[in-house]
């Protein structure tokens, strides 16, 4: 029987709810930590507030001041940091272990568990209710429960896009790839009409990406059950994106250089490279490298992401959410910030009006909103949101997070320069990861099933 968009929403939150009860068990102490820390730290006097923020999404300053503003008894003090791979994580570990983390901050979905199972961030489930939770897309619900609480709330979805450049695609008689088959003879075509054009790039400093491909691919890389994690990095579903990746670099069909690079945006002004896999958010970031340069402005445009059999499959690529530090006395008034920045309308219009930020809001009743205040006119006036709304709606569930990201994607940044360099191979990278992984897990005492 063919399942409706109800049956499937309910499904997904199943399957979210499953999960979770799993990761409890392998958490660490921080999944069987008291849940009762957020409600009874919680600012509720009715005293106005001062709240300390750290983040580095697109468009964030813009959000705080238009929640300050509104909010006269709650004040927002906001310092941007790097973005997280950029050193932002390791400045708030540094922060957490000091005692003195801000009162809430950005943290990406990869990296949410493993903040968890530090203990770095609360428990704030008795301040989320159902209703709340209701308003966000199931997979981004999954994301941030674990052991059955809530740690964080989501901010965006960020399924894959591909970004390409109309004109150098119609000059070279390229037709939008739909499948990865199709993808690689549009590369071979490419190169041979414009030899000094690649049509994507393969970021060796950018895990992430990757691993949403394996994730599109159906690969499951973490899984918790029976009180241990599975982890399995190097199975036939990532085996095959890494061979198919690994042969696009050798036969140099695809650029092989650090993501958001000065290097790369050059590549993009220049036409020397003409497609983008992104994300939803990847859309403002394009808008705000390029933007300055006119003879770019309206040639760029956006499509669903290649599958291997062209239908509709994504993984996401990043995404950010709001936790509260473990040691914050201002949960409630963190969460009421939190909860105004990801589900209020004034809260995503002051993001995306920015004009740097393309983010689809996980509470996807505030698309209207977002799709009013992103002006497109950079890609031709296309309708971005209608196409970023159909990849959320194809990511596939299921997809879980290990508890020690950090230690896996920095094994495989390290590992990757080596195929930039022509010194190693993705595969071997994904071997070493996984080594590096299973020996974490062991340091942190987690038990690894067999």
């Amino acid at each position: 029987m063919r399942s409706t968009p109800l049956s499937r929403r309910r499904a997904l939150r199943t399957a979210a709810a499953a999960t979770s009860a799993a990761l409890c068990v392998t958490l660490l102490a921080a999944c069987g930590s008291s849940g009762d820390g957020a409600a009874a730290t919680a600012a509720d006097d009715g005293k106005p507030v001062s709240l300390t923020f750290w983040g580095w999404a697109k468009g964030t300053k813009d959000v705080v001041a238009a929640f300050n503003a509104s909010h006269p008894n709650i004040q927002v003090v906001f310092e941007e940091i790097p973005a997280g791979a950029a050193g932002g994580y390791a400045k708030l570990s540094n922060a957490v272990k000091a005692g003195n983390a801000p009162d809430v901050f950005n943290v990406e979905y990869p990296q949410l568990p493993d903040f968890v199972s530090q203990g770095a961030v609360q428990d704030i489930s008795k301040l989320v209710d159902g209703d709340l939770k209701a308003k966000y897309l199931p997979q981004a619900v999954e994301l941030t429960s674990l052991g059955g609480r809530t740690w964080a709330l989501p901010l965006d979805a960020s399924p894959q896009v591909f970004y390409y450049r109309k004109d150098l695609f119609a000059k070279a008689g390229i037709t939008v790839p739909k499948t990865w088959d199709e993808f690689r003879t549009a590369a071979q075509q490419l190169k041979a009409a414009q030899p000094d054009t690649r049509i994507a790039t393969f970021f060796p400093d950018d895990p992430t990406t990757f691993e949403a491909m394996a994730w599109q691919n159906g690969a499951h890389w973490f899984a918790a059950a029976d009180e241990a994690w599975k982890t399995d990095l190097t199975g036939p579903e990532t085996r095959k994106v890494a061979d198919y990746w690994q042969k696009l670099a050798d036969e140099d069909l695809v650029r092989v250089m650090p993501s958001f690079s000065q290097q790369w945006t050059a590549s993009l002004q220049k036409g020397e490279t003409a497609g983008y896999l992104g994300a939803t958010w990847g859309g403002g970031v394009l808008k705000a490298n390029l933007g300055t340069t006119p003879e770019v402005n309206g040639t760029w445009a956006a499509a669903p992401m290649p599958s291997w059999d062209g239908s509709p499959a994504s993984g996401m690529l990043g995404g950010t959410t709001f936790a509260v530090s473990k040691d914050s006395k201002k949960a409630k008034a963190a969460v009421e910030f939190a909860t105004w920045a990801t589900t209020t309308a004034d809260g995503f219009k002051a993001r995306i009006s920015s004009g740097t930020s393309s983010a689809y809001p996980a509470a996807t009743e505030l698309v209207p909103a977002a799709k009013q205040a992103f002006n497109t006119d950079f890609y031709g006036g296309q309708d971005l949101y209608a196409l970023y709304a159909d990849a959320a709606k194809s990511v596939k569930p299921g997809w879980t997070w290990g508890p020690a990201m950090g230690v896996t994607n920095g094994s495989l940044k390290d590992s990757f320069g080596k195929v930039a360099g022509r010194t190693g191979t993705i595969d071997e990278s994904l071997t070493a990861a996984q080594q590096a992984t299973l020996a974490e897990f062991k340091n942190r005492g987690l038990k690894v099933a067999q």
